[in-house]
């Protein structure tokens, strides 16, 4: 009775749903393009591009309403490719001050998907423009997957694995006293 809840726990919010850079770098008065994957299942579902230190806290600045087309609003904007299910924000005409922590997320009922990424703007050049892709970007200076599958396993190993097996002792545990309660 107990377990299953319990096993409901290994898909906790924003576990490997999407995936995108931890950190990128971007060039003042240039622009750069972040790109974050889903899994299958998200594709209707609205995307997002906000600002903010805590994804759930932050504030949007474009948002998808679940078509394949392209919305933008002031410097920013953002596209769903639902087939390849990649989202795409570009951020235009870079200052200084556009450096913060910003949040791709797909919204869902109850608690929304989401991954931060670290953008940093390097002071202004010569170079009219300087993209950085948060996937395969020559200057992309993100997070690797296998560093974002290892804090996964870190979180599954540290959190995840832990409350289950807390869980499955108690429901032992319970179990075994009403037999005890039984026998007498």
């Amino acid at each position: 009775m107990w377990l299953p809840p319990a096993l409901l726990l290994l898909s906790l919010p924003g576990c490997l749903s999407i995936q995108g850079p931890a950190i990128v770098r971007g060039q003042e008065r240039g622009s750069l393009t972040v790109q974050c994957s889903y899994k299958p299942g998200w594709e209707s579902h609205k995307k997002w591009w906000c600002r903010g230190a805590y994804w759930h806290k932050c504030r949007i600045l474009v948002q998808m309403t679940g078509s394949q087309q392209t919305v933008q609003r002031n410097r920013v904007s953002i596209t769903d490719n639902q087939r390849d299910r990649l989202i795409t924000v570009t951020m235009k005409d870079l200052r200084r001050n556009d450096q913060d922590t910003y949040h791709c997320g797909i919204e869902k009922p109850g608690t929304d998907r989401g991954t931060s990424i670290k953008i940093f703007i390097n002071p202004g050049s010569s170079t009219p423009e300087n993209l950085v892709s948060g996937t395969n970007g020559s200057n992309h200076t993100g997070v690797s997957s296998s560093s974002q599958t290892r804090n996964h396993y870190m979180l599954l190993v540290f959190v995840k694995v832990p409350v289950l097996l807390t869980v499955a002792g108690a429901v032992l545990w319970l179990k075994g006293s009403q037999r005890v309660s039984r026998e007498q």
